[in-house]
């Protein structure tokens, strides 16, 4: 059986680590590199930096801070924030990332993640999905949940995994920030539907909803962010508190 995986996300605006509820109301959360650190020694399984504003900003990754936080863990780590091509994927693994993640320049241009997948391997390509529910239907959402689109949730997780997506990181925007627990029903619709693995995103809270998406939302990661920042749960405290529950997880000796 796979271990489930815990990632610390860390969403940077300006250089600095940022965290609010339902995509707005930012605070800061602390130095990046500092965290990354702290999350690679105390047994986090992968680590995610997403640059939030860079698509809305219409500029790239920043490319120096990635370099800076690589070269202070030793955990797999997935980069995302304006990425629309395949150069800006070989810059950004030539600086440390071991992963992408691509969000809106995938639903504006599909055919990148055939591109990403063909030349770095689909293990390489992690595609983002923010969705949130407008009439009982799960529609995504681009530009930091700023736009919403026409897709359907679920329809367009069928489609990346058709064109090479490794997996799928699916954030429920009504979940975010809330401490409410994950969306577990539209997750274990999603982990029914496609055969790579799902990242839980948003709405962490306290232990028991780790413990509820692995076994309702059937997900194969979970990835939280202030509650690792704020220190409201200890990465060990959570695996070992996981594996009581039966659940598969690797901890750091």
């Amino acid at each position: 059986m796979l271990t489930k995986r815990i990632i610390p996300c860390l969403d940077i605006k300006n250089g600095r680590t940022v965290k609010g509820v339902n995509f707005v109301d930012l605070r800061d959360a602390g130095d990046p590199v500092e965290l990354a650190k702290i999350y690679s020694d105390e047994g986090a399984d992968e680590l995610v930096f997403l640059d939030i504003s860079a698509t809305e900003e219409r500029r790239k990754t920043l490319v120096d801070l990635v370099r800076k936080v690589a070269s202070t863990i030793n955990i797999p780590f997935t980069v995302g924030g304006g990425i629309s091509s395949v150069e800006d994927v070989e810059i950004l693994l030539q600086n440390g990332a071991d992963k992408v993640s691509i969000n809106s320049s995938a639903v504006k241009n599909p055919q990148l993640i055939n591109d990403l997948a063909q030349k770095f391997g689909s293990q390489c390509v992690v595609v983002a999905i923010d969705a949130k529910q407008i009439d009982g239907q799960w529609i995504v959402h681009l530009v930091g949940g700023k736009v919403p689109t026409e897709l359907n949730l679920f329809d367009w997780a069928k489609e990346v995994e058709q064109r090479g997506a490794g997996e799928i990181l699916f954030t429920s925007m009504d979940n975010d920030g809330t401490k409410n627990g994950f969306a577990n029903e539209a997750l274990a619709t999603l982990s029914d539907l496609v055969n790579i693995p799902i990242i839980a995103s948003g709405g962490a809270g306290n232990i028991q909803h780790f413990v509820d998406t692995f076994l309702e939302g059937k997900a194969d990661a979970a990835l939280a962010a202030s509650v690792f920042h704020f220190k409201e749960i200890e990465i060990k405290t959570l695996k070992t508190a996981l594996k009581n529950n039966n659940i598969e997880v690797r901890i750091k000796q």
